[in-house]
């Protein structure tokens, strides 16, 4: 368990725990058996209260820092595992609870034979007494580790004695510690040479040898119990991805800013564009206004779908966290995300397109107009995969959606439209921004469906009639080489080609980032 308490605030604690058994507890358990380990760890916990509690965030009251941090040690307790690392397990907890918690964990290493590593600050002295070993670290030097019970004679013996009626565990934190040397001082003595005497009088202790040949004994056994592989107890692929589709979906469907909130502004927009563009004439006139209205759609309405990053910013701070645990493959994580995903995108494609379609009065016959709402869905579709990446590679929610929305607008730049394809400059913008921005197909697949079998009447100077194929190849630029239908399936071909760079971005990141933070770190230290 990591320190940062990474948790779906949308969530209840009875959902957040079972979703967490589901994928954590072996596929041969029938569902009724895990949720019933999920029922006995949450009253382990002390959780029972709080069960129908959601966890809480960005404004909505919800569980307490404390409680979510228990909540994090449930969805590590699940699986009973054979070794337990914890990273300040008690902080955010009060005495009471850090004393009732810890002793819970001690009981349950005895239950089920696990072995729990935790590094704890300020532990009461009923709390300290639980650990059965001790290890204390300073200056990246070994100052003791052995049992917890022969810490305090250690460091009398080396003329640190521990004073009556104080923690024994402050007094070592207090002597060791190199962050306030002024005052922490003993008898003039300076902390570095404390911390010298301490550690050449644990190497040559009775303590330091039985250690080195515990571990001896443990290196020459090879770890069994530690290099066990469970990766096939694990819940199947499709059941992962099942449960987490259906935990994002909740989560969506909570989340007034992942999906509902936009769905208000492109229902707005929908409506400006209607009444601006209302019931256009079939005449020369109304060309420059449907093309501007397929513009917009186009580009500047998938454009807005930058403004669920932040809510993808969380999802995928849960899927890392998890992911660092072992729950699941990003294979499932990918999967399931557009399966959640789905129907609201389908939904925020459909109505503002209506609305927009209708009142603007565009081609009235229903396969013109499921052609365009097609169109519409899969570019939402590519946006939601291209900020997923970005997510990805920049963590960071300000760059993240800067940097989303410089992407788009170089597609957006270089689809053909402000600047015709024909004029566009060779060199990277014609090859290969054209080719690669799906504003393109989009926008040429509503131009295709929107001036295809259409004939505009006559104006002063010009021919009887004006053929749309002729507006088409003449004036936009269109390739005509290939139906519009072509176009819509190289984006949904985009879609799937999105997913796999997400996918290997994820990959490749996992791989990338702790290279780059041991580079970093490395630079640090050497300066």
């Amino acid at each position: 368990m990591t320190q940062e308490q990474v948790l779906t605030w949308t969530l209840t604690v009875k959902e957040m725990v079972y979703y967490s058994a589901e994928l954590q507890l072996p596929k041969a358990m029938p569902r009724s058996m895990k949720r019933e380990r999920a029922d006995r760890t949450i009253r382990e916990m002390g959780l029972q209260d709080s069960m129908n509690t959601r966890i809480g965030g960005w404004g909505i009251k919800g569980l307490s820092g404390g409680q979510k941090r228990r909540v994090s040690i449930c969805l590590e307790l699940l699986t009973h595992p054979k070794l337990l690392l914890l990273d300040e397990p008690t902080s955010g907890l009060d005495s009471a609870a850090s004393y009732f918690v810890m002793n819970r964990i001690e009981k349950l290493t005895r239950q089920y034979g696990m072995t729990v590593l935790a590094a704890i600050h300020q532990p009461s002295s009923q709390v300290f007494g639980l650990f059965n070993s001790l290890c204390l670290l300073s200056s990246g030097k070994t100052i003791y580790f052995g049992p917890t019970f022969a810490a305090n004679q250690f460091f009398a013996v080396n003329g640190f004695p521990c004073p009556d009626l104080q923690s024994p565990s402050d007094h070592f934190l207090i002597t060791i510690n190199t962050d306030f040397d002024e005052d922490t001082h003993t008898e003039s003595t300076p902390v570095e040479k404390v911390i010298d005497v301490l550690s050449e009088s644990y190497k040559s202790s009775a303590i330091y040898m039985d250690v080195k040949s515990e571990i001896a004994a443990i290196c020459d056994h090879q770890a069994e119990g530690l290099t066990e592989k469970t990766g096939s107890l694990q819940a199947s692929s499709i059941t992962q991805c099942l449960v987490l589709a259906e935990r994002s979906f909740i989560n969506m469907y909570r989340d007034i800013g992942y999906y509902w909130l936009r769905l208000g502004i492109y229902i707005v927009h929908g409506f400006a564009v209607g009444t601006i563009f209302y019931n256009l004439r079939p005449d020369f006139g109304s060309i420059n206004a449907r093309i501007s209205i397929l513009v917009f759609v186009s580009s500047f309405l998938t454009l807005l779908a930058i403004g669920g990053f932040p809510s993808f910013m969380e999802e995928m701070k849960v899927f890392q966290w998890e992911r660092l645990n072992g729950h699941y493959g990003v294979g499932s994580f990918v999967i399931s995300h557009m399966i959640s995903s789905t129907p609201y995108l389908l939904v925020i494609s459909l109505i503002p397109g209506v609305i927009a379609y209708s009142l603007a009065g565009l081609q009235r016959e229903y396969e013109q107009f499921i052609f365009f709402a097609l169109v519409l869905f899969a570019s939402m579709l590519l946006v939601e995969c291209l900020m997923m990446i970005v997510a990805t590679i920049v963590p960071n929610l300000l760059m993240g959606i800067i940097t989303g929305a410089g992407i788009q607008g170089l597609m957006i730049l270089s689809a053909g439209f402000f600047q015709l394809p024909n004029d566009l400059p060779q060199v990277i913008w014609k090859y290969p921004m054209y080719y690669v921005s799906f504003h393109r197909y989009a926008l040429q697949g509503m131009y295709k469906n929107e001036f295809e079998g259409r004939k505009f009447p006559e104006y002063l100077g010009g021919p009887p009639t004006i053929d749309g194929e002729m507006i088409l190849k003449d004036i936009l630029q269109v390739e005509m080489g290939y139906t519009k239908w072509n176009d819509l399936g190289i984006l949904f071909g985009m879609v799937f080609v999105y997913r796999v760079i997400l996918f290997c971005a994820i990959k490749t990141t996992e791989r990338v980032k702790p290279i780059i933070t041991a580079f970093l770190l490395t630079s640090t230290c050497v300066k």
